[in-house]
């Protein structure tokens, strides 16, 4: 008998260290977005799966089965050895917790080997999500990170979170630095990705007093913050950190590499070239031609970066605090220093 489970039911089950999911689906699926901490058991191939569509379309939903059957059972023994390498409570999942979930838990149980299934897929876990997401009300203090690009914003909460801080980097969950040239070098996700890695690091830090963000605009790359979470940023405690410029040129250059990706760089370029001055776009375009970046850097952020940073963080002085360091690693003393002050001890 199948054993199902609910969508609010498997979240309890992944904060347990001795469980594991399995997404069946196949490995393009998978990579599009899948549930945080899966691993990837497949019943089908791409190109299977491809295959069973078509005839699906064709011949309809007997035939594709059939046709189902006829690949899988060639690949039982193989799917079979990978779960009994699982030593842990294993839930599979599908997209709906239609057929390939329901295949994987009844063969499965034929060979002894007790798995439970999510009920709805992949897309009822997405709509509890979205549900959970629009519904959420979070409880720490934010503190929002800002400070004009190169200004080691992202550096500051990896050091933050080496140190025991609870910490959300949306660029990190998005794949996505959140300019123009913010792709390169990342993997972009999808909204559902997005979603689902959000809503939990919500839950992780929801009893925390207090989280480090970044400032970031309500549009990550490819995805967008919830309305509540970008209004509670809004709202919430703006600390600026200003850093010399040609440190910030030298961040830039250790985070981009744009000399692994020249001609990203150039794509991107093209897309803002008509918002600066001809001269500067002339310049510019020359600078990255010789791929001489530190001086395309110095360029972008003075002409173009500087004063859209300017017009974009307009706060009242009683919400902000500003730190002024020659590095990160000073800036840091002084934003730990200032979180001690402020709780009146030092914070883990």
């Amino acid at each position: 008998m199948i054993e199902d489970i609910q969508a609010d039911e498997l979240y309890q089950l992944k904060t347990n260290n001795n469980h594991v999911l399995v997404d069946v689906r196949s490995p393009k699926e998978y990579q599009e977005a899948t549930i945080p901490g899966s691993v990837n058991i497949p019943i089908f191939s791409d190109q299977e799966r491809a295959v069973v569509g078509t005839i699906y379309k064709q011949k309809g939903p007997e035939a594709a089965k059939e046709k189902g059957l006829e690949i899988f059972s060639k690949k039982l023994p193989d799917f079979i050895r990978e779960f009994k390498k699982i030593d842990m409570q294993a839930t599979v999942f599908c997209w709906r917790g239609g057929m390939r979930s329901k295949t994987a838990t009844t063969v499965l149980g034929l060979m002894g080997i007790e798995v439970q299934r999510l009920s709805g897929g992949i897309r009822a876990y997405r709509e509890w999500t979205v549900e959970r997401l629009n519904q959420f009300e979070m409880k720490p203090e934010l503190f929002v990170l800002n400070g004009y690009t190169g200004s080691g914003k992202t550096i500051l909460l990896d050091r933050l979170k080496a140190k025991g801080y609870p910490v959300i980097d949306l660029e990190k969950l998005a794949g996505h630095r959140g300019s123009i040239f913010g792709h390169i070098g990342r993997n972009p996700v999808n909204q559902r990705s997005f979603d689902f890695a959000l809503l939990e690091k919500l839950l992780e830090v929801q009893q925390e007093r207090f989280v480090f963000i970044e400032g970031e605009s309500k549009r990550i790359g490819k995805v967008v913050i919830p309305d509540w979470f970008d209004q509670k940023k809004e709202n919430s405690k703006q600390i600026f950190v200003h850093l010399p410029v040609e440190e910030r040129v030298r961040n830039i250059l250790d985070d981009y590499q744009p000399w692994l990706n020249p001609e990203q760089f150039k794509e991107a370029f093209h897309i803002i070239k008509k918002r600066l001055p001809t001269n500067i776009s002339k310049e510019l375009g020359e600078y990255l031609d010789a791929h001489d970046f530190t001086k395309t850097v110095e360029l972008l952020l003075t002409y173009y970066y500087d004063s859209l940073y300017d017009y974009s963080t307009n706060y009242p002085e009683s919400q902000k605090t500003a730190f002024t360091a020659s590095n990160v690693e000073e800036a840091e003393e002084q934003l730990v220093k200032w979180v001690s002050d402020r709780y009146g001890s030092k914070v883990k």
